[in-house]
């Protein structure tokens, strides 16, 4: 049954209103992306693997995003280059304490930041390493395998069955829905019919900023009509709903949750549970959302969330803005998730696939 909510887009109620259960809405946006869905004949793995080759080219192509966006955290590390312009072997260890200094000013971290420049001095008085530019060199491949080691599947995966479900999580202020809203634009343009789900039932304007996300995106979205209603119900509705009309992707909003809340972090797992039960092996994404200015500060918190709902990708927001760019090396290391996305700007293209080798390039001149 459909009603006009106002001339932009349509309101339908999406399951019958028992008087004991909340009341769900899909709010139906027009397409306002200017590209259009594709079907794929291979089936709809054949889609999610074009998907994710398309972002991966993406995140080629965009190293001049990666590359501006980073510009403080190069700033601090342009240091380096000094250093080693006029390197020589009596210089090692004062040049080495100061490149030290300055992995640790960037966020690098401590444990980090002596492993990389343990192995320098090994490969230096070894004999291995001649001149100042071998050593950048090095610098850069020792900070590449790092993250290539432990966080190589930098890629969505997104399964093999339709809808794959993605869960955003985090805390409060980190950047959620915006940056849930900047995957569906990509995800969209990428030829994805794309579901948002209101999962954020405490925060009161939650759903409209998703809402504006969706208008602005042309994806539809399920929003509980109920204040009360489980952040659970709303995602499980919304996932039998893709399922239902044939959606290909649905992205879960959350609630933000300090990481110490144990009853909201219990929240969370419920959720998981909820969206499973509809489709086999959701959800296939549970993306954690740190804000990279916090640095290392960030890590209790990756940890938590992981130990609680098993995050399998991070997405680190606001790094254009931060001279703390070394902190993704160390969350990679630390906890051995792979960064799928960067935050490299406010525009809706700035929302970066990760590469690790731009990212190396970005942030060392």
């Amino acid at each position: 049954m459909a009603t006009t909510a106002s001339a932009s887009f349509t309101r339908f109620s999406i399951i019958p209103k028992p008087p004991s259960q909340p009341h769900f809405i899909l709010y139906n946006f027009p397409n306002r992306t200017g590209t259009s869905r594709f079907t794929c004949s291979a089936g709809q793995a054949g889609l999610f693997s074009k998907l994710g080759r398309l972002l991966k080219e993406k995140a080629k192509s965009d190293v001049e995003k990666l590359f501006s966006g980073f510009s403080k955290t190069r700033n601090n590390l342009s240091v380096i280059d000094e250093l080693l312009l006029y390197w020589n072997l009596s210089d090692t260890d004062r040049v080495l304490d100061e490149l030290e200094e300055a992995l640790l000013v960037s966020d690098f971290g401590p444990k980090i930041t002596m492993k990389i420049v343990e192995n320098l001095r090994e490969d230096i008085l070894s004999g291995k390493l001649k001149s100042g530019n071998e050593i950048k060199e090095a610098l850069k491949k020792n900070v590449l395998d790092l993250l290539t080691k432990k966080g190589s599947k930098t890629e969505l995966q997104l399964g093999f069955r339709k809808p794959a479900v993605i869960m955003i999580v985090g805390v409060n202020g980190g950047g959620k829905t915006t940056s849930l809203g900047k995957l569906a634009y990509r995800l969209k343009n990428g030829g994805a019919k794309i579901l948002f789900a209101a999962g954020d039932t405490f925060r009161a304007a939650a759903s409209d900023q998703l809402e504006i996300w969706a208008e602005r995106t042309g994806c539809e979205i399920v929003v509980a009509e109920s204040q009360k209603a489980k952040a659970s119900s709303v995602l499980s509705q919304a996932v039998k709903r893709g399922k239902e009309l044939g959606f290909d992707v649905v992205l879960c909003d959350t609630s933000g949750r300090l990481h110490t809340n144990y009853s909201l972090m219990e929240e969370l797992i419920s959720c998981k549970k909820a969206v499973a039960k509809v489709v086999a092996g959701a959800p296939n994404e549970i993306l954690l959302v740190l804000d990279g200015t916090t640095g290392l500060n960030m890590l209790p918190q990756a940890r938590e969330f992981n130990e609680v709902v098993g995050v399998t990708g991070l997405i680190l927001t606001k790094l254009d803005g931060s001279a703390r760019g070394g902190c993704v090396v160390s969350v990679v290391d630390e906890l051995g998730i792979p960064v799928k996305f960067v935050g490299v700007g406010e525009g809706v293209e700035d929302l970066q696939p990760f590469d690790a080798e731009a990212f190396v390039n970005a942030i060392f001149m």
